[in-house]
């Protein structure tokens, strides 16, 4: 089946949001992003030192860190590579990356701050409707997943943007699979005209 893909249009809003056709904007729940520190660590010693940090090489390879402002986690390797989730954008990701990198770099380790790249952005959003899954499923087979007996939501894989939405006959919608925020709000606005089309009707 052919894609419907409507030009999504943007406008700018008073407060310097988009605001896109459908009206709607998800809301950005977790960006996950990676960071080189560049340096050997010593994963034992960071967790000693560290008031925030657990490690147990047993489970995992890695130091799990927590801050509270951006309320983040670190997962850091005793490669110097560092992976940072739970940030709700992605200025705040890389502030927390800077702020676990201070830490690490006042444990005494020469830790620099290399090749931040967000490598996942995950939104959501509520369309406050029903949505016939099964038709849904049945008209986009070349797109969609859907299992009910494995998992409630339809998988829907989009092609342009390349993001994987998660749709909910409740009408909640998780779009997953960006690296950038715009790519959430574009795949949205494809999806939204098709999404109305399956509308449950009450």
């Amino acid at each position: 089946m052919a894609e419907v893909a409507p030009t999504p249009v943007a406008a700018q809003t008073p407060g310097g949001t988009m605001q896109w056709t459908s009206g709607i904007t998800p809301v950005l729940q977790n960006v996950v992003a990676t960071v080189n520190l560049d340096v050997k660590l010593d994963l034992k010693t960071i967790a000693l030192r560290a008031r925030n940090a657990e490690y147990n090489p047993k489970r995992f390879a890695a130091v799990i860190m927590r801050i509270r402002d951006p309320k983040t986690t670190a997962l850091i390797f005793s490669s110097g590579k560092m992976v940072i989730t739970g940030a709700k954008s992605e200025d705040l990701s890389r502030l927390a990356a800077r702020k676990y990198a201070r830490i690490i770099q006042k444990l005494g380790f020469a830790a620099k701050f290399t090749d931040f790249k967000i490598q996942n952005i995950v939104g959501s959003c509520d369309v406050k409707f029903p949505i016939r899954l099964e038709g849904l499923a049945y008209s986009h087979g070349d797109f969609s997943s859907y299992e009910p007996e494995l998992f409630p939501g339809l998988i829907y894989r989009m092609e342009k943007p390349k993001i994987v939405l998660l749709v909910f006959v409740s009408g909640k919608i998780v779009l997953t699979g960006a690296k950038l925020r715009t790519e959430i709000y574009e795949a949205f606005e494809r999806i939204y005209p098709v999404l109305q089309s399956f509308r449950k009707v009450q």
